[in-house]
């Protein structure tokens, strides 16, 4: 579903990602983790175009994702790939129902009595049918992350992007998220997570990338990773992790 080949960025002279070679099979759950500043998210970001690459290539579900592209091209390619970022990202002056309508009318050309079905039951999967008519500003952070899962899935993607989904989150409503995450795992949805949540990592995901300084160290099964990490960068973090 998603292949990096030899994919390097730059941010002026740091080098941001340095030869990443990798790929998330489809149905797969991959966990990226890592210290701060490893390259992380700028992995993940390069997926939807977010981030351009200065060289390599990366496809996604066949498709060039860093070809040449007109504007509609490229939203149409973001059309299919589900993103839901660390700060909500909700529009403020509409309803939660509103927020996860918008893209299928003005994208997809839905009506807007198909789309308002398709979000309720999207509102419903995500445990907030009774929160359709909030506004952001009502809602807790955990359900304003749920809202906004709610909304990536409205396009009914082939695979999710998660960039720190629960970092801006109060630790009591870290779990609500990641239950609806691990939820979409069970019913097989492709999934790319970058995250600090272990617990997550160990029982959700199919495999895990170990990042640092651009490069991943380590690309294991959670039982391997966890318990005999191979890399001494990742030694030292699961310790750092352990010490806390």
């Amino acid at each position: 579903m998603i292949e990096f080949r030899n994919v390097n960025k730059w941010f002026g002279d740091l080098h941001v990602l340095a030869d990443i070679s990798a790929e998330v099979k489809k149905g797969e759950v991959v966990v990226v983790c890592g210290p701060s500043g490893s390259g992380k998210s700028t992995l993940i970001r390069t997926v939807n175009r977010l981030e351009d690459i200065k060289s390599g290539e990366l496809h996604f579900d066949g498709q060039s994702v860093h070809a040449p592209m007109s504007g509609a091209e490229l939203n149409r390619l973001r059309s299919r790939v589900g993103f839901v970022f660390q700060s909500f990202n909700l529009f403020p002056h509409l309803s939660a129902l509103d927020n996860v309508m918008l893209s299928p009318v003005h994208v997809t050309g839905r009506t807007k009595a198909e789309a308002r079905d398709k979000a309720l039951g999207l509102l419903e999967r995500v445990g907030l049918a009774n929160k359709a008519a909030s506004f952001p500003a009502q809602l807790s952070g955990g359900q304003q992350q749920r809202v906004a899962i709610a909304r990536a899935l409205a396009m009914e993607p082939p695979a999710m992007l998660f960039d720190e989904p629960t970092s801006a989150l109060d630790p009591e409503m870290v779990g609500e998220v990641l239950a609806v995450m691990r939820s979409l795992a069970a019913d097989g949805m492709t999934m790319m997570c970058v995250t600090h949540e272990m617990g997550f990592a160990r029982d959700v995901a199919d495999r895990v990338w170990f990042m640092d300084a651009g490069c991943i160290l380590e690309s294991r099964d959670p039982e391997s990773f966890f318990t005999h990490p191979e890399h001494p960068r990742a030694q030292r973090f699961l310790s750092d992790l352990r010490s806390h």
